[in-house]
């Protein structure tokens, strides 16, 4: 197979490489590495936040799906004694080998939209291994995560997030900040785990259960989606409206019910 110097970004990757030096500078700032970080970046790409990372001297452990790309990471990276490549993909690669050193981990990725949601989840499941993540994602995606209740943007991501992490959408990167430009507006947003629960007695799969059900048919009543789990004089026990919609129910609220049930 030949090999091209420029890599051309794979639409079955969901490949769009940042190359905005600003937006670049402005990440890294956020993060702020440093030389005793152990930070872990999901989707390298062809290393354009890798360099504003390695350069703290801090360990760096990439996890890169696309075997196009590795070689010219290698070349790029090897030099750094932090460095290290992980040929996978990120929704199957299992995080907790990477914290053998009980160092947590800071984790960090410019996402492929088509994996965001799942690879968050996935993500979600290492919570007590993590100090923070930093994603660039579709906006759409950082407004669900970082909803308030009340809105469309309410709903299962952001309730589990929250739950388990301090959401904070930093800033919004245009399209025109990556190679091909996407069709939508990006953002960067940070989930920082919450190292002590505010809710130590909510089971978290009970909960995963009742927001599922409760947003399975976003436009019918809490009577009617989660009939089978607690009905009206159970909701009504909790100061709940049973013929209120999920979306307008707080975090506490469905902490309540998964407590109750």
């Amino acid at each position: 197979m030949t090999r091209h110097t420029a890599h051309l970004p794979r639409k079955r990757f969901g490949q769009n490489f940042l190359q905005d030096a600003t937006v670049i500078g402005r990440i890294a700032d956020a993060i702020q590495p440093a030389s005793d970080d152990h930070l872990v970046e999901i989707g390298p790409g062809q290393g354009a936040l890798t360099e504003a990372l390695i350069t703290s001297g801090c360990r760096l452990d990439v996890v890169e799906l696309d075997r196009d790309l590795v070689t010219g990471l290698l070349a790029a990276f090897s030099i750094y004694p932090g460095f290290k490549l992980h040929s996978a993909d990120a929704l199957k690669f299992d995080f907790a080998a990477l914290a053998a050193d009980r160092k947590p981990l800071r984790v960090v990725g410019n996402l492929p939209y088509n994996i965001s949601t799942p690879l968050i989840f996935r993500l979600l499941e290492f919570a007590p291994l993590i100090q923070d993540m930093h994603f660039m994602l579709q906006l759409e995606v950082v407004q669900r995560l970082a909803a308030e209740p009340g809105g469309k943007a309410w709903g299962r991501l952001g309730i589990m997030a929250q739950y388990l992490c301090e959401v904070e959408h930093l800033f919004d990167v245009p399209p025109e900040a990556f190679y091909p430009p996407p069709k939508v507006q990006s953002a960067i947003v940070r989930l920082v785990p919450r190292q002590r629960s505010p809710w130590p007695d909510c089971d978290p799969a009970q909960l995963k259960r009742v927001v599922q059900a409760a947003f399975a048919q976003r436009r019918k009543t809490l009577r009617n989606n989660l009939k089978g789990l607690m009905d009206d004089a159970g909701l009504t026990q909790l100061g709940l409206d049973p013929g209120c919609r999920a979306e307008t129910l707080a975090l506490v609220d469905f902490i309540r019910i998964a407590n109750a049930l």
